[in-house]
């Protein structure tokens, strides 16, 4: 069961790539893709510098608020603004929440000028960003196994990400496909281990 998880992600990451292309390239306006926003996302860069700074020395009460509230959100924009879409009146956690929306918005805006559809644009920037830790996670998994077990990763990589054959990754790697069988069963084992899935 967890081989077949690890083959389903693994298998994902080209699908996931692609469909990071994609996006990339979504028009927002003024001539700027939704890749361009995404890169440049100032409020995480503004978020990366309030964690370097006491709050108490630069900032009102209202922003340290609106700072916590972004703080208790890191999934990514798309679930900080899902947060505020969903807001009730009179709460003054989901009032802090329509604020950083609103923030955001002017950011986008002020890049891109005046989109029709707002709403469009902050879920496909949410997807990116979903897309972008997914593939990143991968990656990072694969890096991780080749410093365990180099030969894994290595023949993982050649088969998920390269989409070689059995018999040109055997080859590549220099060892028999009763081998490459094997090695391949023991890194799906040790990928699902190191990903939990």
């Amino acid at each position: 069961m967890r081989d077949k998880r690890a083959i389903e992600q693994l298998s994902s990451y080209k699908t996931t790539v692609a469909r990071m292309k994609i996006l990339e390239k979504y028009p927002v306006g003024s001539g700027i893709y939704l890749g361009a926003l995404s890169r440049d996302d100032h409020v995480q860069e503004l978020q990366i510098r309030l964690r370097k700074l006491p709050s108490h020395t630069c900032m009102s009460k209202q922003e340290q608020q609106l700072e916590t509230v972004a703080h208790a959100y890191p999934a990514g924009t798309q679930n900080r603004l899902g947060e505020a879409r969903g807001a009730r009146r009179g709460d003054e956690e989901d009032e802090l929440l329509r604020e950083l929306r609103g923030r955001m918005e002017q950011i986008i805006e002020a890049r891109a000028g005046k989109l029709d559809n707002f709403e469009a644009v902050i879920e496909r920037l949410g997807e990116l960003q979903d897309l972008a830790r997914r593939k990143k996670q991968i990656e990072w998994a694969l890096d991780v196994l080749e410093e365990f077990k180099p030969e894994y990763g290595r023949l993982l990589r050649l088969q998920y990400m390269e989409n070689k054959t059995a018999v040109a990754i055997a080859m590549e790697l220099r060892i028999a496909e009763r081998t490459y069988r094997r090695w391949k069963q023991e890194a799906l084992t040790l990928y699902g281990k190191f990903m939990a899935v």
